[in-house]
């Protein structure tokens, strides 16, 4: 389904009484100040996105080159972003990103190879040729905090590091939704794949946009029902039960997968 903002063109080139603020974006870096605040704009662009509006500011998104200078503005990596923004700040972020994407990967219609259009009032591509539209996808993911109790009653959680993690960091287990299963059914077979136990009592907890590239992160809590840990090596390096009082380094504020850790063990 498509998109539609609000009642005017993406492409609109020039507004009047309003204040346009633009997450200007390098690949997965964008234009802040030393106070992470975005730039004003006086004006729209051909080619800008629009991404939302709140109380009388308008944000848009516009892809810039690498060498591109602003002053008093630097490009910042967005994961260096993720703790200094809030929620709504960060999935504003999220959402821009993720528009850019998926319109730089369908600049050519994917059925006949056509240059595509961008739509005037909806966010979608267009092929002239084959009228093949096509709209921003998502990449469902999920992640899932698996808790367990030993003899004496005492909690513990699963956490695991990845091999790609360039710090001792641990986290909950996650993986891609596959085509034909469930989330429940991803979740349990994700676990299962990466340090080889089973979990019972799978139930949502919350979600989060999350740009790296064009993911929805899918939060479910679980209980360990049985199994001994068998990693998967080329996915998980270490995982083990830890104490709520003994947790290792976690992952940062901002991400779901602390505040889902933040949930359980508060």
């Amino acid at each position: 389904m498509a998109v539609t903002p609000p009642d005017h063109s993406i492409n609109e080139l020039i507004i009047s009484n309003i204040q346009i603020k633009c997450l200007m974006i390098h690949k997965n870096s964008i234009f802040v100040d030393e106070n992470f605040k975005l730039p004003d704009l006086p004006e729209m662009e051909l080619g800008d996105l629009f991404v939302t509006e709140v109380d009388g500011v308008r944000y848009i998104t516009r892809e810039v080159a690498e060498d591109h200078q602003l002053a008093g503005f630097n490009l910042t990596n967005l994961r260096n972003i993720v703790t200094k923004w809030s929620t709504t700040e960060f999935e504003r972020a999220s959402r821009a990103f993720q528009l850019l994407l998926w319109k730089r990967n369908h600049r050519f219609c994917s059925h006949c190879g056509e240059k595509t259009i961008q739509h005037t009032n909806e966010y979608a591509m267009v092929c002239p040729a084959c009228k093949y539209t096509q709209y921003p996808r998502l990449q469902p993911c999920v992640i899932v905090a698996i808790t367990r109790h030993d003899e004496g009653n005492q909690p513990s959680i699963l956490l695991a590091r990845s091999p790609r993690f360039t710090i001792p960091m641990f986290s909950l287990i996650a993986g891609f939704v596959e085509v034909g299963e469930t989330l429940e059914q991803a979740v349990a077979r994700e676990v299962k794949e990466e340090v080889g136990i089973d979990i019972k009592n799978i139930r949502y907890m919350s979600s989060q946009p999350w740009p790296f590239p064009s993911n929805l992160m899918i939060g479910f809590q679980a209980e360990y029902a049985g199994g001994e840990l068998v990693l998967q090596e080329d996915e998980i390096s270490e995982a083990g039960f830890y104490p709520f009082d003994q947790l290792p380094l976690l992952p940062p504020k901002g991400s779901i997968a602390n505040r889902m850790i933040e949930q359980i063990v508060g």
